[in-house]
């Protein structure tokens, strides 16, 4: 009998150890996707005058008071587009599309948010904390000569951003979402393997805790299937490979289902995540320009 409870008390021993070290592994992660200090983040190294564009360093504040920095491009044609980076990136992620957009005569607006790019802030909370940011930058370009109708283009986390703030903003008249996820819930378990490399099991929901506690929100409220049909009866465009490793292959489905007309869905297999624009260029621009000439400047 004393054997037995030895090993009985080693066996717990062993288990509190192991739950000790999982959620140690886990907060460690969580914390590296939350946070994103300035002195972590990559130096920019291109701007629009490297596509041969003419353009303004453009800076504007949040509502709660984050300094925000932009590129702006004036428009020829009377609409202007707001272009959202992803997660942990920065606004030469986007700089191709506005070059794109920009010799069509689209106004552009290349955006950063709170704790990406040269933006104060550092915590990250998926849309839980950066509509402010979002909404100064639609007030910003709606302030500009020759700015009559706005859309966006997100990509990943940008794409969300998009939907979450058109959803309940009528300005914004046309939104394209590049490999934007549904929901958190819905894509925690492929993007804790793609970020962090470990296995969806034990870690995801380890993880998602740790950062409920970091964000103070919970990520059931991170949802874009709850937001997409509002923004109907204006436009939406979704692109989506089956094919994606950062954020899960049914996304694109999960957020079509949800939206309402007009909507739009391009889903392709063996494309990288929000890789469209690189990898099927041509189709990308066709696609996108014929979007935002129709719905934002009214042309069939």
């Amino acid at each position: 009998m004393k054997v037995s409870a030895k090993i009985s008390v080693t066996i717990v021993v062993v288990i509190l150890l192991l739950a000790t070290v999982l959620s140690v592994v886990a907060r460690n992660q969580a914390l590296s996707l939350v946070y994103h200090p300035l002195q972590e983040r990559k130096r920019l190294t291109k701007t629009p005058s490297d596509y041969s564009l003419q353009y303004l360093d453009v800076s504007t504040q949040s509502t709660d008071g984050n300094t925000l920095h932009a590129w702006f491009i004036p428009p020829e044609n009377g609409a202007g587009v707001i272009l959202q980076h992803g997660f942990k990136s920065d606004r030469e992620e986007l700089l191709e599309e506005a070059a794109m957009l920009a010799k069509k005569g689209y106004g552009v607006l290349v955006s950063s948010i709170r704790a990406h790019d040269v933006n104060e802030g550092e915590l990250i909370a998926f849309g839980l904390r950066e509509m402010p940011d979002i909404d100064a930058w639609v007030k910003f370009l709606q302030g500009q000569e020759g700015i009559e109708s706005i859309g966006m283009l997100g990509n990943s986390l940008g794409g969300t951003l998009a939907i979450q703030y058109a959803a309940v903003n009528q300005d914004i008249k046309a939104v394209v979402a590049h490999s934007a996820f549904s929901s958190m819930r819905d894509t925690i378990n492929t993007s804790v393997r793609y970020f962090t490399d470990l296995p969806a099991f034990p870690f995801a929901s380890l993880i998602g805790f740790w950062a409920e506690q970091e964000i103070e929100g919970n990520i059931d409220d991170i949802d874009a299937k709850k937001w997409i049909g509002n923004i109907s009866p204006r436009p939406i465009l979704i692109l989506h490979s089956t094919s994606d490793i950062a954020i899960s292959p049914e996304s694109g489905d999960l957020l079509f289902a949800s939206a309402a007309e007009p909507k739009e869905l391009w889903q392709v297999e063996g494309v990288q995540h929000a890789a469209f624009d690189t990898q099927l260029p041509q189709e990308f621009e066709n696609r996108v320009l014929r979007f935002f000439d129709r719905f934002l400047l009214g042309r069939e």
